[in-house]
């Protein structure tokens, strides 16, 4: 059986850490024949490096990045733990995908105020965390407009680090363009650093990051299942 190692960034924040956990026992649900291990790439132990060590002793694993988008972790640090082991693949991270656009919308539809994101004179920023990477900069742009064909509002894109905009920026120019309600459609996932900076951003309102929401935990089964079928 191919074991999934799930590697999360790791987050020094306890509701951030809670809600991983929670993740992963939603996944275990979902998978409930599959041996799940957690592994970190920051912050937390265990490295993903230790943990695909372990398990590669015992046979396949795919590692699936709990990660948004791709970046310097997937391609350096979680493809540097994969590499020596022929039978252990990285899986491809979670985003973009049309299963996070529709966490967001159900995100966004738990706000107060009636029909956020719907109402003329709404404009939703994705809140990204962000990179330097400019593959992960386009896949926040390509979710960007993933979200834009569910929503009748304009949705641009902010960030939180690594590039423009920045989050507070990106709120600035939706209101200079006319918007009269600023909502952050907070593309995490899980609360921690990233969460605050969307807090902080001057919207008027913010979603709760995406966490185990029901497509959250279907896309990691899914891009479990999409390396497990290589792998065997």
């Amino acid at each position: 059986m191919t074991a999934l190692i799930a590697c999360s960034h790791g987050t020094r924040s306890r509701a951030g850490r809670a809600t991983i956990n929670a993740l992963l026992e939603a996944v275990a649900v979902e998978l409930p024949e599959v041996r799940i291990e957690p592994a970190f790439v920051d912050v937390e132990l265990p490295a993903v490096g230790d943990v695909v060590a372990r398990l590669a002793a015992d046979g396949p694993a795919v590692v699936v990045p709990l990660l948004l988008s791709t970046g310097h972790h997937t391609r350096v640090d979680i493809a540097g733990a994969v590499d020596p082991y022929p039978h252990v693949i990285a899986a491809a991270p979670m985003g973009p995908h049309r299963l996070l656009a529709e966490a967001l919308v159900r995100r966004l539809a738990e706000l107060p105020g009636g029909d956020p994101g719907r109402r003329a004179g709404d404009h939703v920023v994705l809140a990204a965390a962000g990179s330097s990477d400019p593959p992960a900069a386009a896949a926040a742009e390509r979710m960007c407009e993933l979200l834009q064909e569910e929503l009748p509002v304009p949705v641009t894109t902010g960030f939180g680090a690594g590039r423009g905009p920045t989050l507070r920026e990106a709120v600035a120019a939706a209101r200079a363009a006319g918007a009269r309600r600023v909502i952050a459609a907070s593309h995490l996932l899980a609360p921690g650093h990233f969460a605050g900076l969307v807090a902080r951003s001057g919207a008027d309102l913010w979603t709760a990051p995406l966490g185990t929401d029901p497509a959250v935990v279907a896309l990691v089964a899914q891009r479990f299942q999409e390396a497990a079928d290589v792998t065997v």
